[in-house]
């Protein structure tokens, strides 16, 4: 969470992606409910890298991270993002 705040001012984006890979099969709600808003405010700076990073990591991302993630993005890629 003490991320987010610089993560919208486009600051930290190649560390948040490490960072998400480190947390990413953590079972905890909130820990996942905290990247995923992470990356859902890194995606209005880099739409297209955070969802690259999404598709990536779909089959082990709990869904909950990748609602958040999703969030701000257009209805076509949500669409995509939930069906593969």
């Amino acid at each position: 969470m003490s991320l987010v705040k610089l993560t919208r001012k486009g600051l930290f984006h190649e560390h948040m992606f490490e960072i998400t890979e480190i947390l990413l099969l953590d079972s905890e709600y909130m820990v996942q409910k905290g990247y995923g808003w992470m990356l859902k405010e890194a995606s209005n700076f880099d739409q297209q890298t955070v969802f690259q990073f999404a598709m990536k990591h779909k089959a082990v991302m709990p869904r909950t991270a990748l609602r958040y993630v999703i969030k701000k993005m257009s209805k076509e890629l949500k669409e995509r993002a939930m069906l593969q």
